[in-house]
C-alpha cells in the first residue's frame, strides 16, 4: 500500500508517518481555503467588472474597493429566514444545495496549482490529491453537481422549478458526451488519467501545450461544453428569468440559496483552472534559477492563467445573449458532438501513424459533409413549404429583411 502510494505522490516516499499525514491534511485545509477566498474575490470581481462594463459604480461601501461586499451578503443571508414550500420534499429539498457544492470542491482538490516544495524534508506536491484516475473523477463530479440542480427543482414542489430541472438535466446530457470525448482526445495524447501526469507532458514549452499540441479544436468544444455544463450565460436556460422565474432556486432562501450561489462561482473558479491544467500546461512557465522562487512563480503562473479565464466568464455573460432551448440543443446534438468525436478519431489516427491520420480525417471530412447536408434537408422539410407540420409564430419577413428595414436600408 505505501509502494502504490509512494508512485502517486512523493510525500508518502518515506511511509505514512504522523508528519506526513499532518502535512497531507495541511495541504487539504490550504486548498479549500484558497478555493473559498477565491469564491468570495470571483464575485467580487465579477460585478465590479460588469459594472465597469455598463458604467457603473458596482460595489463599493464594504471594505477597500468593496472588497467585502461579498462577506456582507453572505452574513445577510445567513440570518434571513429559512422558507420551506409547503409541497416540498423536505429531505431532499435540504440535500440538493450539497449536492450542488461539494463537487466543486473535491474537483479542485485534484488541480495542480504548483510544482513541487520541500517540507520537513519531504517532497510536498502542490495538489491536494493526485489520484491516478483524476480525470475520471472530474467527470464523474460533473455528473454528480447536476443532480443538486435536478433535485433542487423536483424537491420544490413548484412547476417553474421542476421545469428548471428537467432542462438541466437534458443540457446536462447533451453535452456531456462532447465534454467527455475532447478530455478522452487529451487522455489518448497523454497516456495518461492522471492530471499531474497531463501537466507534466506539457510543461516542455509552449509548443507542447495541448492547445497547440491537439490543435484548437478540442479547447473550442471543452469552454463550450463546460459553460453550458455550468449553467454560465449564454447557456443560462436553467435559471432563465423571463421564464422560468429564477430556475430551480426560486423557492430557496437564506443559507440555503447562498449555498447554490457559492457553488456556482466556485464551479467556475474550478472548471476555469481544469481548462488551464488540461490545455495551457498547467503552472508551467518560466522560472528563474532561485532556489526561494522556483516553487513560487509556478503558482503565479497558474493564477494569471486561472485568472484570465476566469475573466472570460465573466465577459461571456455580459457580451453575449441567451440561447434560445432548441439552438442550445442544436448546437450540443448537431455540431459538438460529431466535431469533438471526428477529431477524436483524427488524433487516435496520427497517434498511430500519419498515414492512418490522413485516412481518418478523409472518413471524418465525409461524414461531416454527409451530416451536414442531412441537417439542411431536416431543416427544409421543418420549416419549409414542404413542412409537414404547420410554422407556428414564424415572422412573415425573413430576419435578414427585418434587419434592413430597422437600420433604414431600402432595396
Amino acid at each position: 500500500m505505501t509502494t502504490w502510494l509512494a508512485s502517486v505522490d512523493p510525500l508518502y516516499h518515506h511511509g505514512l508517518t504522523l508528519a506526513v499525514v499532518l502535512i497531507a491534511l495541511l495541504r487539504v485545509v490550504i486548498a479549500f481555503a484558497v478555493l473559498l477566498n477565491a469564491v468570495i474575490i470571483m464575485i467580487w470581481f465579477e460585478r465590479k467588472a460588469i459594472s465597469d462594463m455598463q458604467s457603473r459604480i458596482g460595489p463599493q461601501r464594504w471594505g477597500p474597493f468593496g472588497l467585502l461586499q461579498t462577506v456582507a451578503d453572505g452574513i445577510k443571508l445567513i440570518f434571513k429566514e429559512d422558507l420551506m414550500p409547503a409541497e416540498a420534499d423536505r429531505f431532499v429539498f435540504k440535500l440538493a444545495p450539497y449536492l450542488a457544492l461539494i463537487p466543486g470542491l473535491i474537483t479542485f482538490a485534484i488541480v495542480p496549482v504548483g510544482g513541487t516544495m520541500t517540507i520537513a524534508g519531504h517532497t510536498v506536491l502542490l495538489q491536494a490529491a493526485n489520484p491516478p484516475i483524476g480525470i475520471l473523477l472530474m467527470l464523474a463530479m460533473s455528473g454528480i453537481s447536476v443532480y443538486g440542480v435536478m433535485l433542487a427543482g423536483w424537491a420544490s414542489g413548484s412547476k417553474y422549478p421542476l421545469l428548471s430541472s428537467v432542462r438541466a438535466s437534458a443540457q446536462m446530457i447533451s453535452y456531456e458526451a462532447a465534454l467527455g470525448m475532447t478530455i478522452v482526445t487529451i487522455v489518448l495524447a497523454t497516456g495518461s488519467l492522471s492530471t499531474h501526469d497531463i501537466v507534466t507532458a506539457q510543461a516542455h514549452g509552449i509548443w507542447h501545450w495541448n492547445l497547440i499540441r491537439l490543435g484548437v479544436v478540442p479547447f473550442v468544444v471543452f469552454i463550450i461544453a463546460i459553460t453550458a455544463e455550468l449553467n454560465r450565460p449564454p447557456f443560462d436556460v436553467v435559471e432563465a428569468e423571463s421564464e422560468l422565474v429564477g430556475g430551480f432556486h426560486t423557492e430557496y432562501s437564506s443559507f440555503r440559496f447562498a449555498i447554490f450561489y457559492l457553488a456556482e462561482f466556485m464551479n467556475t473558479i474550478t472548471m476555469s483552472a481544469i481548462m488551464v491544467t488540461l490545455f495551457f500546461g498547467g503552472p508551467a512557465g518560466w522560472a528563474p534559477n532561485v532556489a526561494h522562487l522556483k516553487w513560487l512563480f509556478p503558482i503565479a503562473w497558474f493564477l494569471a492563467k486561472t485568472t484570465v479565464f476566469a475573466f472570460c466568464y465573466i465577459w461571456f455573460r455580459a457580451a453575449l445573449p441567451r440561447f434560445r432551448y432548441d439552438q442550445l440543443m442544436d448546437l450540443g446534438w448537431k455540431r459538438l458532438i460529431p466535431l469533438s468525436l471526428g477529431w477524436m478519431l483524427i488524433v487516435a489516427g496520427f497517434i498511430v501513424a500519419p498515414s492512418w491520420g490522413f485516412a481518418m480525417g478523409a472518413v471524418v471530412l465525409l461524414a461531416w459533409t454527409v451530416l451536414t447536408r442531412a441537417f439542411e434537408l431536416g431543416h427544409s422539410r421543418e420549416r419549409g413549404v414542404d413542412a409537414v407540420l404547420p410554422n407556428v409564430g414564424q415572422r412573415p419577413l425573413p430576419s435578414e429583411a427585418i434587419r434592413r428595414l430597422s437600420d433604414g436600408e431600402v432595396d
